[in-house]
């Protein structure tokens, strides 16, 4: 898909392109992720909910190798690499963790925006250092994203002179320029003011109707029942629950999935289960 075009319609297909497999993580005593298993397909948008400490910013992270996994496999755009503590083909499994690393992003909850860089020069980073491009190419790539995310007249602006809102469309923008098959976003709205959401969430919305393979991790129900084709609940290290956004949001099955929803979407227009039980 070109990532410059958020604005055409995409096709989606059953091609599985994430496939995590008995995935384990543990920091010290606490073993935060319990053998969790995930697939995601070609086009998906699945939103992962949980309370915290839940586990799931551990998943995504572990999914791009931002966290080594301890066990389990994790598959993505046709790259696998099972995690073991053998350290068995460590050249070898290095170019794949690589090779899954250039086919996705990551938009992170504090934007992690480098801040003596303008919006454009933090943009066209990844493609000039990573992917090599000239930098007439980039910068031209970097400013038709800046466009496409709503700040084309903030190019030659500094972080400090940005709100939140904005500098999260400029690491959506930054994610794009390096045109990846899959985009994992980590609580992308948690660190803004409520006025400010609608922004960063009509950007994700473009990029789920063209097409783009998402995992977010996110609170925001409304986002989930609009954009989402699945929510992933998680508590525990484990997932309890997954299914249709309007099924998990309406009638959830699992106890603890409740207990959660009464907490985040008390406000949600539509929500059947505030009198269940």
């Amino acid at each position: 898909m070109n990532a410059v075009n958020l604005h055409q319609t995409g096709q989606r297909d059953q091609t599985d392109q994430i496939d995590v497999t008995g995935l384990r993580k543990r920091f010290g005593a606490l073993e935060v992720l319990k053998g969790v298993d995930l697939t995601v397909r070609r086009g998906e948008v699945v939103v992962v909910m949980g309370p915290s400490g839940s586990g799931k910013t551990t998943l995504i992270r572990c999914m791009n190798f931002l966290e080594e996994p301890d066990a389990g496999t994790v598959s993505i755009c046709g790259r696998s690499v099972a995690c073991d503590a053998s350290g068995r083909g460590r050249r070898e499994r290095a170019r794949r963790v690589r090779s899954i690393r250039h086919r996705t992003a990551m938009v992170f909850q504090q934007f992690n925006l480098f801040p003596h860089m303008t919006a454009l020069g933090n943009v066209v980073e990844g493609p000039l250092s990573v992917r090599r491009m000239r930098k007439d190419a980039a910068e031209e790539l970097g400013r038709q994203l800046l466009d496409r995310v709503g700040l084309a007249d903030k190019a030659m602006e500094y972080p400090s002179r940005l709100s939140g809102g904005q500098k999260q469309r400029v690491a959506i923008a930054r994610a794009l320029a390096m045109e990846p098959e899959v985009i994992l976003f980590d609580e992308p709205t948690s660190a803004l003011d409520p006025e400010l959401h609608a922004e960063v969430l009509q950007v994700m919305r473009e990029l789920a109707r063209a097409g783009m393979t998402m995992v977010v991790v996110t609170h925001e129900v409304q986002f989930a029942r609009e954009v989402a084709d699945r929510v992933v609940f998680m508590d525990g290290g484990v997932v309890l629950e997954s299914g249709p956004p309007e099924d998990f949001l309406t009638k959830p099955a699992h106890p603890r999935a409740m207990s959660f929803l009464r907490l985040v979407s008390h406000d949600v227009p539509g929500a059947g289960w505030e009198h269940a039980g």
